[in-house]
């Protein structure tokens, strides 16, 4: 699988990545069995990267991935997680921010130097690594916390990305970005100092291409890659505008449907379902270093796999125009 590097650093990833929120128990359970296996599935397909947080499962994510990951050689694969939240011993619960019957840690964001420091600590030991790829902070900006921003911002700028830089020196870390769900908090902290990378979850794709707007251009003035996430917009375009489908976690309402319609009809002018259309979307923009993949099911993974692997049509470029470089 072709490999793809991450800005202007040494660390190289696989333009295919696992993600594992699902893993991590995200709106169902799934066996410490059953998350080996698409974990195998995943590497032997080819995939060398794979991004967890501890916001999957409180650390049930990080810990599965952790146990797959020690049977292998380090230098074999790349390996992200996230920084901002802190967790803790807690209280068992059956629920948390949709993880099921997640591992039972207490959780408080931080995003100061020191905050995001002893949140990599903590991943390191579930990972079993003593040093992590790619370093996201995870989740800052008004999409999570509001107005409440603006003290983790305070926190971020005042000590947080200059500790990033200093772990980065150290070898802790590779690179680091952010991992986040909205294109203005990027667009914010790149004006204050540059980043490696961005795992940008829904905000270039074949729906919504809003990135497009001003943050791709800052992206390639300052040298920044992009892994993609969130390539089906949370499914609807996988699912098509079907009864119920969601976009952005929510059920769609008749603007966007009609807009997925609409796409439908132009993938299969070409012979393309509409969710192989998303996938090579995404993987085909010329900043996507990355395109992650998150299923807990080996039937779910293969799928989006066999889609990748198909052809497109001469026609491609010129139906879904626009931020389209070389396949």
């Amino acid at each position: 699988m072709r490999l793809n590097r991450i800005g202007n650093t040494d660390v190289r990833v696989t333009e295919l990545s696992f993600g594992c929120a699902s893993i991590g128990n995200l709106y169902r359970a799934t066996t410490d069995d059953d998350a080996q296996n698409v974990l195998q599935h995943a590497w032997d397909a080819g995939i060398r990267y794979f991004d967890t947080a501890p916001r999957y499962g409180r650390g049930l994510s990080e810990q599965r991935l952790g146990r797959f990951l020690s049977q292998r050689p380090r230098d074999s694969y790349v390996v992200s997680t996230k920084v901002g939240r802190i967790l803790s011993p807690g209280e068992p619960m059956r629920e948390a921010d949709g993880f099921v019957d997640p591992l039972p840690n207490a959780v408080r964001h931080d995003y100061s130097g020191d905050g995001l420091e002893a949140s990599l600590e903590h991943s390191l030991d579930l990972l079993k690594t003593d040093h992590v790829d790619i370093i996201y902070v995870h989740d800052i900006g008004t999409y999570t916390h509001g107005a409440g921003n603006a003290a983790h911002m305070e926190a971020f700028l005042g000590s947080g990305y200059e500790r990033l830089v200093r772990l980065k020196e150290q070898g802790r870390i590779g690179a680091f970005g952010l991992g986040v769900n909205e294109n203005e908090i990027c667009l914010k902290i790149m004006r204050h100092a540059p980043i490696d990378v961005i795992l940008l979850a829904g905000r270039l794709t074949l729906l919504d291409r809003s990135a497009e707007e001003e943050l791709t251009g800052m992206c390639r003035a300052q040298g920044t890659s992009l892994v993609l996430g969130g390539v089906f917009n949370s499914g609807i375009l996988a699912t098509g505008p079907v009864e119920g489908a969601t976009y952005d976690y929510e059920t769609a309402n008749p603007e966007i449907m009609n807009r997925v319609s609409h796409l439908q009809q132009k993938a299969e002018q070409i012979g393309l379902p509409l969710a192989t259309a998303a996938l090579h979307f995404a993987k085909r923009h010329e900043l996507t270093a990355s395109v992650l993949l998150g299923t807990a099911s080996v039937a779910s993974l293969e799928r989006n796999l066999t889609a990748l692997q198909a052809a497109m049509p001469d026609e491609f470029d010129r139906h879904f125009s626009g931020g389209i470089g070389p396949a």
